[in-house]
């Protein structure tokens, strides 16, 4: 019986020394933050209008949460497309990307909203969208859009 108490006390112990090595958190949002919040997706003109290419991007640290049970949800989106007049500015996707991790959203949606607003900047030639999300509830999610003139 007494190792058991002992055993307890020595868990309160070590849980305590955890929470006080963390340091203080920033009272202010800091400069990353706000960027974020500001974010605005930007393009600028595609100059090799001569011949149709893919231009492909890959955003391995996509985060968002779960509209239901509130946990994050993780996952790789993949972005695809063929430029007409518009090409994306890549630290503007950057933030746009990231503007996600504290938003509230089904995976089917999000990856509809991210196509949908690269279509509204760019009007590619074609565009494909794949959110390929982390094993949840032993599930694993894959979401495909695809939009083309």
């Amino acid at each position: 019986m007494a190792k058991k108490i002992n055993s307890k006390k020595k868990t309160q112990r070590n849980q305590t020394k955890v929470k006080a090595a963390l340091p203080p958190q920033p009272k202010e949002k800091l400069y990353g933050q706000i960027a974020i919040e500001e974010n605005r997706l930007e393009r600028f003109e595609n100059r090799t209008l001569v011949r149709r290419y893919t231009i492909e991007f890959t955003c391995p640290e996509f985060t968002c949460v779960c509209p239901r049970s509130g946990f994050p949800d993780f996952a790789t989106v993949y972005i695809r497309y063929v430029p007409d007049q518009y090409c994306v500015e890549l630290k503007s996707l950057k933030l746009y990307i990231n503007s996600f991790r504290d938003k509230h959203v089904f995976h089917e949606d999000v990856t509809n909203v991210i196509l949908q607003d690269l279509i509204d900047l760019l009007d590619p030639h074609e565009i494909d969208v794949v959110g390929d999300f982390t094993v949840r509830g032993n599930i694993k999610t894959v979401i495909t859009a695809k939009h083309a003139k």
